[in-house]
């Protein structure tokens, strides 16, 4: 060893020694949100966001129209706002729908898709996938409002109620429910804090995120699907697009989320 490597590595050491400090001081959540800002300026949440703009105006299907006189909740063709007024009743469906589900009835009514064939495609696959670049460009222009979802409707406070009986509800080969991740605070999943959804501010982080970007598998998941993988999660059995449960858990997560601005599209994990 040469007779200057000692005193090289001893100012090596001392740099990283000056530096524990600093670098104690971050925590695994701090380095994540870093990451995630990093990402957020080049989020590929845009080029979804342009793939469903096109789609609404494309005519298609068998029917050959667009998707502009489609009722989100507010009125044919409005989709400002829409987004963080739903999960909401409809009364030419009788049901309470969330986005992905009302897409999927505007497809079917004015486009003429067969709507049963569309729930039954693998999710991101086929008519799905532009579901969910559908949803995504909705769901950008409301970006920054609150979470107002509407309770007036007998049914819309019947799928709270269940939304919240399954939250907590234990089942399957783990005897998990949503609760057992999503009902403390200060939980984390490897590096991933999980937020709490009974809170207000932790329904609206969790809930009002989605759709987004899935850096782990280069994906964008809506929220139909970010349900179905905590499903997965806890062995529980396939949930189909568009079931009742899943737009339950919406409904209770987005009326626990009320004046919550969300931020989706985002990006996460």
């Amino acid at each position: 060893m040469g007779v200057y490597a000692f005193p090289r590595m001893a100012l090596l050491m001392l740099a990283v020694w000056a530096s524990a400090p600093s670098l104690a001081q971050k925590t695994a959540s701090d380095s994540i949100a870093e990451y995630r800002a990093m990402l957020q300026d080049g989020n590929p949440a845009d080029l979804y966001e342009a793939k469903g703009e096109d789609l609404w105006k494309q005519l298609r299907g068998p029917n050959k129209v667009s998707l502009e006189n489609c009722d989100l909740g507010k009125g044919p063709g409005v989709v400002n706002g829409a987004w963080v007024e739903m999960p909401r009743y409809f009364a030419d469906t009788q049901q309470v729908q969330d986005l992905e589900s009302r897409l999927l009835t505007c497809m079917e009514t004015l486009q003429g898709f067969d709507a049963q064939t569309i729930r039954n495609t693998p999710y991101g696959k086929g008519e799905q996938a532009n579901i969910t670049a559908l949803a995504t460009w909705v769901a950008s222009l409301s970006k920054g409002m609150a979470f107002k979802l509407p309770q007036a409707h007998a049914e819309e406070k019947r799928l709270f109620e269940l939304g919240r009986q399954l939250f907590y509800y234990r089942a399957g080969s783990h005897d998990f429910s949503c609760a057992t991740c999503h009902g403390q605070d200060n939980k984390r999943i490897r590096l991933q804090d999980l937020p709490n959804l009974t809170t207000n501010a932790g329904a609206g982080l969790g809930f009002g995120a989605w759709p987004a970007y899935r850096v782990s598998n280069g994906q964008m998941w809506g929220m139909q699907l970010r349900l179905n993988d905590c499903y997965r999660q806890q062995r529980f059995p396939y949930a189909q697009f568009g079931t009742e449960a899943g737009i339950a858990l919406s409904v209770f997560m987005g009326v626990t989320a009320q004046g919550v601005e969300t931020t989706a599209p985002s990006i996460r994990r």
